[in-house]
């Protein structure tokens, strides 16, 4: 007789993390061990010797202290946070129109939102340079209209870095809508509204709970996004509008502070890491609790 499974589970423990080994050295060494390296130096404060140095707060006690930095702070998650939010509202309907048209043009449209992820950053940026230039297309229609005497200054403004992040980071919203949608039951509205519930009701308690999980990644993906992205608010914002990344390049590059470097990257992860967490958390709310 065959032995039982059981019987082999305990000898085959070894081998399977002998196979699962080098993925783990991997992820250790690739991306733990480097931020971990970072989250050390944040903290290592160099003394006036020769290789003295001590361990304490004070890169982030300076950092903190200037109010500039924290209007910057500020700034960066007003805007990532908008563009989150809209690009989720703007996305949802384009992606419910998506799934339910047929697989040629189903697979006709999603290869149109695919298309722009394909093109670099900086030309994509570019173009939104030559577009809200003075002399550009938008300012010719705001003439146009009437709406002003004068071209207006569009360029190196919140809303330019708000536009160029929109515009660059809404398509990975949409693909996780469409994938989240795709793994609906198709009748599970039909099955609401027959029960008596209205549109609004059907939405709010069967759709949106079913594909929760596509905002809570898609909102993940572009707000990290936003938040670490550094061609478009440095090409549409400049020195006039500075975010966290681009503060980052400046304390390297031009100032040369790696202390308040290694504060910003820190802050970075953890921002990015609390939006997940708090998306993982509304979304496990609105889940419908099984008994």
């Amino acid at each position: 007789m065959p032995a039982p499974a059981s019987a082999a589970k305990p000898g085959q423990a070894p081998w399977r993390w002998l196979l699962i080994a080098p993925a783990l050295a991997f992820v250790v060494l690739a991306f733990l061990l480097p931020v971990l390296l970072l989250l050390l130096a944040s903290f290592r404060v160099e003394g006036a010797g020769s290789g003295a140095g001590s361990w304490g707060l004070a890169h982030f006690t300076e950092f903190f202290a200037s109010a500039l930095n924290w209007q910057i702070l500020w700034r960066t998650l007003r805007i990532a946070g908008l563009v989150t939010l809209l690009s989720a509202l703007i996305c949802y309907p384009p992606a419910q129109a998506i799934v339910r048209v047929s697989g040629r043009y189903r697979s006709l449209l999603m290869a149109l939102t695919i298309l722009p992820l394909m093109i670099a950053p900086v030309p994509r940026t570019y173009a939104w340079i030559v577009l809200l230039g003075r002399n550009g297309f938008v300012n010719d229609v705001i003439v146009w209209l009437g709406l002003s005497a004068e071209p207006l200054r569009l360029l190196f403004t919140e809303g330019a870095v708000f536009i160029g992040l929109l515009q660059l980071f809404a398509p990975l919203m949409l693909i996780s809508q469409v994938s989240a949608m795709e793994n609906m039951p198709r009748d599970v509205e039909a099955a609401a509204r027959s029960l008596g519930a209205t549109p609004l009701q059907a939405f709010w308690r069967v759709t949106l709970p079913l594909t929760q999980e596509g905002l809570v990644v898609g909102g993940t993906l572009v707000f990290t996004g936003c938040v670490t992205a550094y061609v478009t608010p440095a090409l549409l914002g400049g020195p006039q509008v500075l975010m966290l990344e681009t503060l980052l390049y400046q304390k390297v590059n031009v100032e040369g502070d790696l202390g308040a470097a290694n504060v910003i990257a820190v802050i970075l992860i953890v921002l990015t890491l609390a939006m997940s967490v708090l998306l993982k958390r509304l979304a496990h709310r609105r889940s419908p609790r099984r008994p």
